[in-house]
């Protein structure tokens, strides 16, 4: 991908898109402000440090026991689209970058509140939605299933993003 078309891609992505990752590396950050009292400090969370940075958002962040996660899609760590054309594919792409956010903050899809789905294809995420029994094995979280003309890249076909709490 040419700088010229990474940039029209971040300023799109920017836009249009509240997140999304598909790392494969560790390679993470997390990022505090200074200043409020430590239970109530939002820890920001850069699961693709670069690709968040060139695209302007921050894909997780934790006030207290809150998690706001943003949409996940399947991307390699290049912020190019991966599995283009296989919504399963690209849902489970998604479900792996969440799995490893909320581990980075101790969580896991039990502590799941609020999912989110954005899909261009509803009947198709309805074929292949059963796989989310893997994911939530306790009981699934409260949210909205959306189908939408598209997302921030026309090749992506899905977008999903989760809300957890945990009590102390």
């Amino acid at each position: 991908m040419s700088r010229e078309s990474l940039l029209v891609t971040a300023a799109v992505l920017a836009a249009f898109m509240s997140g999304c990752a598909r790392p494969a590396s560790d390679e993470t950050t997390t990022v505090s402000e200074a200043g409020a009292s430590t239970a109530e400090t939002p820890e920001y969370f850069l699961l693709r440090p670069e690709v968040e940075k060139a695209y302007g958002y921050t894909h997780a962040v934790k006030i207290g026991d809150d998690i706001k996660i943003s949409g996940a899609v399947s991307m390699d760590d290049q912020g190019n689209p991966i599995a283009v054309g296989d919504l399963e594919q690209q849902m489970k792409n998604a479900y792996s970058d969440l799995d490893k956010v909320l581990k980075h903050y101790g969580y896991t899809f039990d502590d799941v509140m609020v999912e989110n789905v954005f899909t261009t294809d509803m009947a198709k995420f309805l074929e292949v939605a059963a796989y989310r029994s893997s994911i939530y094995t306790k009981q699934f979280p409260t949210g909205t299933w959306l189908e939408v003309k598209g997302l921030a890249l026309p090749e992506f076909m899905i977008e999903i993003e989760l809300e957890a709490h945990r009590s102390r």
